[in-house]
């Protein structure tokens, strides 16, 4: 059975008379524990795709299971439960609250979850989120006391800290240099290979190529969908801190 299965899924969005056709029929499968992209210039549909596949949108026809299950049929509360539990969210955008503690805004997933977790719970497992992203060291720190690669690795805790069955990421790395954006898709690596389901959606080729299939979307429609051999991003950013070193070596030297 598919983690998500989409068939014949179309979105059409009305200004009054006029509607715009974001997807025209699209026919997608994600395993559990697949690592997709998903590609397209601006206007393509991705991120549309991406907001139905994790329940934040509606689509106009077609049918979307998740788990086997018809989300059609979902009330609120059941779709509030999805998108707290079942799916992780990361956005270019990190959308971290700027007088919170990365402590706190990891947390505070949990607070809105129907677990009845005690504080200690809730505390300990933001904790151990933020150690996986390699910010253990950084829980009492306010996002304007971190970088950008930083608070994106907050929300990425943030995303984990429910134990979610996907990770929903929409340009996760948009607003990152080239380093740090290895740096984040190590961490995403790591935890496709601990078993966690990733879909992405991206515009840049260079971070398609460290999932293992890419699909390519083009005016609300699939164009392409190849499985591939993904880049290993740990060994991108050897490369990268290596070429760093001779770089700081030639500026020594001269």
């Amino acid at each position: 059975m598919s983690l998500v299965e989409l068939n014949q899924i179309t979105r059409t969005y009305r200004t009054g008379t006029v509607g715009v056709e974001a997807l025209r029929g699209i026919d997608f499968k994600l395993q559990n524990g697949d690592f997709s992209t998903i590609m397209g210039a601006s206007g393509s549909g991705k991120s549309t795709l991406m907001n139905i596949i994790g329940c934040l949108d509606k689509p106009t026809s077609g049918s979307y299971k998740l788990a086997g299950e018809d989300v059609s049929m979902f009330n609120k509360n059941k779709l509030a439960n999805v998108r707290n539990r079942t799916i992780g969210f990361v956005f270019q955008s990190f959308h971290l609250l700027p007088r919170t503690t990365a402590l706190e805004n990891v947390e505070l997933p949990l607070l809105y979850s129907d677990d009845n977790l005690s504080w200690k719970e809730i505390h300990n497992r933001a904790k151990h989120a933020l150690e996986i992203v390699g910010l253990g060291d950084r829980e009492k720190h306010n996002p304007n006391e971190l970088s950008g690669g930083q608070q994106q690795r907050v929300a990425i805790a943030r995303a984990l800290v429910t134990e979610p069955k996907i990770l929903l990421a929409d340009e996760p790395t948009g607003n990152l240099d080239s380093r740090t954006s290895l740096e984040i898709m190590d961490i995403f690596q790591r935890l496709n290979k601990n078993g966690l389901t990733i879909l992405m959606v991206t515009h840049e080729p260079d971070i398609a190529r460290f999932g293992e299939r890419i699909v390519t979307l083009r005016d609300g429609l699939i164009v392409s969908d190849k499985r591939v051999e993904p880049v290993q991003a740990a060994t991108a950013l050897a490369n990268w801190k290596e070429m760093e070193g001779v770089e700081l070596e030639s500026e020594i030297s001269s």
